[in-house]
């Protein structure tokens, strides 16, 4: 049992479990709080779409039809791992569901089967829609997977719930299947894997490896270099009285040289041809 986390302490849990998150268009009110209340929240419910499309998914998500009006979860998951947050408050994603069901998340218990339909959950529960056509043969990629696993793991630590707090529709609402395709369990022992440690963090940025010496010559146009003279300006080495830009030039290497002087080198080891050492510690994002 727990008050519903803020739009901003939503966004900050699911980025410190190492999540891309995206906000989508007025996501944080986007709700259904006019129909019934929001909270106590209780736990986390996963789903799948049975559409396929990142795109398309999420605005259906965010806008829902005319039989089930949006947002019809918190977030959706992509097939990339990309959370789309897509509402903030009640959503129409769980229905009714079994109390006894309720009953064990709040204890944190094994659930009982769900053989009723008499409990509101769109109060209780955050959601989660997975894009996934859920016929049994559409693939769940290792990213999709890991995502799901990250954004319950999320919810629940800042709630100080175990992975008992994470069921499946088809574990609230009889007759529903979804998510179809893993076991809910085998995402519980992640989830509670996951929970045993730390957070992972935002993702840890990647850098452009050391093409080579050879690589810097005229005729040369490539993003690397445009990478690359963003850096240097950024570190205060540019020389550019136009750009940077894709296309190798003068004034890249006497940009290059300005930081090779920065870091000590001196005569001709500050020839303004990259070298590993000193591209390694330019840290020039991959592109």
């Amino acid at each position: 049992m727990a008050t519903p986390l803020s739009a901003d302490k939503l966004l900050k849990a699911l980025r410190d479990e190492g999540l891309h998150v995206v906000e989508h268009r007025s996501w944080r009110t986007n709700n259904r709080n006019h129909k019934g209340p929001w909270g106590p929240t209780h736990g986390v419910m996963i789903h799948h779409t049975v559409t396929s499309g990142t795109a398309s998914s999420v605005e259906l998500c965010y806008n829902g039809h005319s039989a089930l009006p949006g947002p019809l979860c918190h977030g959706v998951i992509a097939k990339d791992g990309t959370v789309h947050l897509v509402g903030n408050g009640r959503a129409n994603h769980a229905g009714l569901g079994d109390d006894d069901v309720l009953r064990a998340v709040i204890a944190e218990k094994a659930l009982p089967p769900d053989n009723e339909a008499n409990t509101d959950g769109n109060r209780h529960f955050y959601g989660f829609e997975c894009v996934n056509l859920g016929d049994g043969k559409d693939p769940w990629p290792a990213a999709q997977l890991l995502a799901i696993e990250r954004a319950a793991a999320a919810v629940c630590r800042a709630h100080g719930w175990s992975q008992r707090s994470v069921i499946g529709h088809l574990e609230w609402q009889p007759g529903k299947v979804d998510p179809r395709g893993f076991t809910m369990n085998s995402m519980r022992t992640r989830i509670g894997k996951r929970l045993g440690g730390a957070p992972d963090g935002p993702p840890k940025p990647t850098y452009e490896p050391f093409p080579g010496a050879a690589f810097f010559k005229v005729g040369r146009n490539s993003a690397i270099v445009t990478a690359m003279g963003r850096r240097l300006v950024a570190e205060g080495c540019g020389r550019y009285t136009v750009g940077p830009g894709p296309a190798w030039s003068e004034a890249d290497r006497r940009s290059y040289a300005a930081w090779q002087r920065k870091l000590g080198y001196t005569g001709g080891d500050a020839d303004g041809i990259p070298g590993k050492t000193s591209w390694d510690r330019l840290k020039v994002p991959n592109v």
